[in-house]
């Protein structure tokens, strides 16, 4: 391919930060009407390499080049006006501004001086039609469903006519529908001569939809090969060695599972509108699955569970001893644990040290008298962040400056610490690379063989069915129905998925017309 042809060109970049090397000495080119993939683990340097291209940070060393000529990127402005648009993993968007304010934020349309709100709705509403979602212009960003936010920040990358496009997990919080949607303009991108960078932890979207794939391991460019390359090669790449089992579920004997005792019950949970009369048991030593679409009512359940929300009708649970409802503390101290699906926003501390983060959870438990047992929490968080791999410069880092995958041990560690009886993990892996997912499998099975039970949420089909020992499958707020892991596939579930439950709007109607 001719060098005409080359939109991008990165050369011998290196990037340090306190006590850690970021970058060293990586290579990366982008042409014209490519999807070129990055793909390493968590912590990698994917992050900061495409921060630079963003113009967030400049490198130590090294060169960048866009259309032949090199040149210095000091900010988002520069990156803009070399046609550089980024979609960040993290939402980049204000919340109590409309969609089509942030769509046009800081290049608002104007008309005699003033803003020119119809140009500007008008001009949105376009955007989002070439997206597929269906959302007005004039809707409040914090109105939305990460779904459809992520689609508000495509639509704006969109509105940049950009001439390199860089694409950070985009498709970890869409369905396989919005991910389709999503391929079909990626590739009228490429057909325009937009050049993509994609990142994605998802292997089998490589060759769907990639042309080449840059591999980044350890700060360093390691190898550059076709989409159409093996998976198990790509991981071997990716982590320097090889991954036999990709869901490495150690499950009970036949003959003994299902035999622990309950630790988690939950009976007749009702919260009007949202979800109804859903029950279950999770069993010492026992994973079970919830599947189910986006808004089936499977994180709202949990978070019930948990105490976060309120319900109005029902009981749970733990280990034989009633919870109070919306009480947090209570779930605690009673021995549950929550992960939850948003991890920066609800599970970390993230202007926090990994040490604070860390002893969060039993802060309570190591004060007296008014004093924290520091040495305590201190010992137990260095035993718990090397237990767990946390890649960290030491302790006293800042959390919010850990790879995806890192802050997500950090989260799961918290609740390691303080003894649970019983773990919620919703979306775990959501956003983790091959090797770092393994990793988090292979705690579940360290949990359920020292007799905890785990309950998870996961998007990801396969996860569900390569991890569960029991499918909980969800559809329109209600349990639809219960697979056992040798009767799971990805057809059953889907068909209960999808089964006609009626609706609890139907539900409300029936129960109006007894009366």
């Amino acid at each position: 391919m001719s060098s005409s042809s080359e939109l991008l060109r990165i050369e011998g970049i290196r990037k340090t930060f306190p006590g850690v090397v970021a970058l060293d000495s990586v290579d990366f080119d982008l042409r014209r009407g490519e999807v070129h993939v990055l793909l390493g683990e968590n912590g990698a340097g994917k992050s900061t390499l495409i921060k630079m291209l963003s113009g967030a940070y400049t490198p130590d060393e090294g060169r960048i080049t866009v259309g032949g000529e090199q040149v210095r990127i000091h900010g988002a402005q520069d990156a803009e006006r070399l046609g550089i648009a980024t979609i960040y993993q993290e939402f980049n968007l204000v919340p109590d501004l409309t969609v089509a304010e942030n769509i046009f934020l800081g290049r608002q349309p104007r008309r005699f001086g003033l803003v020119d709100r119809k140009k500007m709705e008008s001009d949105a509403e376009a955007l989002l039609a070439r997206v597929g979602v269906n959302v007005s212009p004039r809707a409040r960003v914090r109105e939305l469903g990460i779904a459809r936010l992520q689609m508000v920040e495509i639509a704006k990358a969109l509105s940049l006519d950009a001439r390199v496009l860089i694409m950070d997990e985009p498709t970890a919080v869409l369905t396989s529908e919005e991910v389709e949607k999503l391929f079909a303009i990626v590739r009228q991108l490429r057909a325009d001569g937009v050049g993509v960078v994609f990142i994605t932890h998802h292997l089998e979207e490589i060759a769907a939809l990639g042309d080449r794939v840059t591999v980044i391991r350890d700060g360093r460019s390691v190898g550059q090969v076709p989409a159409s390359t093996p998976e198990d090669e790509l991981v071997r790449l990716m982590v320097g060695r090889s991954i036999d089992q990709q869901y490495p579920r150690e499950r009970p004997d036949s003959a003994t599972q299902g035999t622990g005792s309950a630790l988690l019950k939950v009976e007749g949970l009702t919260r009007d509108g949202v979800f109804h009369d859903v029950g279950f048991e999770v069993r010492a030593g026992e994973v079970v699955g919830i599947a189910g679409l986006v808004g089936a009512g499977r994180t709202e359940v949990v978070r019930a569970v948990f105490g976060a929300d309120p319900y109005d009708k029902g009981s749970v649970e733990v280990a034989g001893t009633a919870l109070p409802r919306h009480d947090v503390i209570a779930a605690m101290a009673a021995g549950v644990g929550l992960v939850p699906e948003d991890r920066k926003g609800q599970g970390l501390v993230l202007d926090q040290s990994v040490e604070e983060n860390l002893g969060l959870v039993t802060l309570r438990a190591a004060t007296r008298a008014g004093f924290v047992d520091r040495q305590g929490q201190h010992t137990a968080a260095e035993r718990i962040a090397k237990q767990l791999g946390v890649r960290m410069a030491g302790l006293g880092q800042h959390v919010r400056t850990l790879s995806g995958g890192n802050q997500q041990k950090v989260v799961i560690g918290k609740w390691l610490l303080a003894d649970i009886k019983v773990l919620i993990l919703d979306e775990p892996t959501r956003g983790i690379d091959v090797g770092a997912k393994v990793e988090i499998y292979q705690l579940i099975n360290e949990l359920t063989a020292a007799g905890h039970a785990v309950l998870m949420i996961s998007s990801d089909l396969p996860e569900v069915l390569g991890m569960s020992d029991r499918v909980l499958v969800m559809a329109q707020g209600r349990i639809a129905g219960e697979l056992a892991a040798e009767d799971a596939t990805q057809d059953s579930v889907m068909a209960l998925a999808v089964s006609n439950t009626p609706t609890l709007e139907e539900e409300g109607s029936r129960d109006l017309d007894k009366h």
